[in-house]
């Protein structure tokens, strides 16, 4: 790969775009679909950036278990190929619990998930209907979901394959905003879309309250990039959906989606 690509991003993810040439030519060299596990809106990103123009060669596809899907497996393959669903070997899961006693989140799931040891590019979107929770992970790691996922906090609970027919609709409460930054600098973009002080966000940078694309970042000047995903504890997330220009003060206008974590019941 030309040297010059990676000058366009940032050091962290040359790594991903030295993977993202080996998955091209491991395709190409061996005339067969390679297929990636689950892989974030900024990581997709970059395969669109740094594949370009396709032709007939040669060609990706990608797919998260549903058409909303945030986390996806990527399929680079030779032009010939035409994928189908169950190529991209991704198996539904519910998680089974009692409703009526107790209550789960998508933190609590996450947070379970991981700290079962499990790396995050093993599973994909966490969805719920507001009762039902699902998840979608690498088919090959359905004997660790069922056999290892037993409790969520001190919840009991089942993990059960599920056939994809059976996706619960999401309740989708991404709401679509605008935002002028003077930067996109990571502090800044915390106070202003929470309506904090720049001081108290950068305070929780520091305090390792802040992710980006699910990584932990204690830098409050961090550089952020389009389909960047943040996640600050007890306030929310963000996405960083488009960049569409600057004003005359050469402000920033975003394009963002923000999922506000609402109070809990008793608080304001």
């Amino acid at each position: 790969m030309d040297s010059a690509v990676f000058q366009h991003f940032r050091p962290e993810e040359r790594p991903f775009i030295e993977r993202i040439d080996e998955w091209r030519n491991q395709a190409i060299d061996e005339y067969r679909p390679i297929l990636t596990n689950f892989l974030d809106p900024r990581q997709q990103f970059l395969i669109e950036t740094v594949i370009g123009k396709l032709d007939e060669s040669f060609r990706y596809w990608q797919a998260g278990g549903y058409n909303q899907a945030e986390r996806k497996r990527v399929i680079f393959a030779p032009g010939y190929y035409q994928p189908q669903s169950e190529d991209y070997r991704i198996q539904l899961f519910e998680i089974k619990y009692p409703l009526k006693f107790a209550e789960l989140s998508h933190g609590k799931i996450l947070g379970t998930l991981i700290n079962s040891g499990i790396d995050r590019s093993q599973f994909g979107d966490i969805i719920t209907d507001g009762e039902r929770w699902q998840f979608f992970g690498v088919a090959s790691m359905a004997d660790f979901f069922v056999e290892q996922i037993t409790k969520i906090g001190s919840i009991n609970v089942r993990v059960i394959p599920m056939n994809a027919i059976e996706t619960v609709v999401p309740a989708n409460d991404w709401v679509a905003e605008s935002l002028v930054v003077s930067s996109m600098r990571l502090d800044t973009i915390v106070a202003d879309t929470f309506n904090i002080s720049r001081q108290r966000a950068k305070g929780l940078i520091e305090a390792q309250q802040v992710q980006v694309n699910w990584t932990t970042v204690t830098q409050p000047d961090f550089q952020l990039d389009l389909l960047d995903m943040l996640s600050v504890r007890k306030f929310g997330r963000v996405q960083l959906r488009n960049v569409l220009g600057q004003t005359r003060k050469a402000h920033y206008k975003l394009e963002i989606g923000t999922l506000r974590r609402r109070p809990l019941k008793g608080q304001g």
